[in-house]
């Protein structure tokens, strides 16, 4: 799997937990959670999975400074369309797509920093050795 569909994944993971339309996890088990409990419980622990397993791989790989780093970068660069009127922030819908981007990606080089790394440097992770 690629760098760009661990991010996709990681964006995927993200809205369908919230995302500003109507299809959302959060909104669903507000909206019909009470009816479809059990059902709700599924697919929150699913998701729990799939947090657990983004944020444990992000957090060995770049750790909890290598991830604002990377979340500073994204706002830098979101900072610079801002300021070349690239970029309007009046739209609250687009301000939290904006958000699910920059996280996504904090998770996705977060997961992906071990091939990076290994491309850049040629060096291999003890967890690589068998590939």
């Amino acid at each position: 799997m690629g760098i760009f569909a661990r991010w996709l994944a990681a964006f995927v993971l993200l809205a369908l937990t919230y995302n500003p339309t109507q299809y959302n996890y959060v909104r669903w088990t507000r909206d019909y959670g009470s009816e479809n409990l059990s059902i709700a419980v599924l697919v929150g622990l699913l998701l729990l999975i799939g947090y657990i397993i983004y944020l444990r791989a992000t957090l060995r790989s770049i750790g909890g400074f290598g991830m604002a780093l990377v979340l500073a970068v994204v706002a830098a660069g979101l900072w610079v369309l801002y300021d070349l009127n690239l970029l309007s922030l009046d739209n609250s819908n687009l301000n939290t797509w904006l958000g699910l981007l920059a996280l996504s990606a904090v998770l996705g080089i977060g997961l992906s920093w071990s091939l990076v790394r290994r491309r850049l440097s040629g060096q291999a992770d003890m967890d690589d050795v068998d590939e």
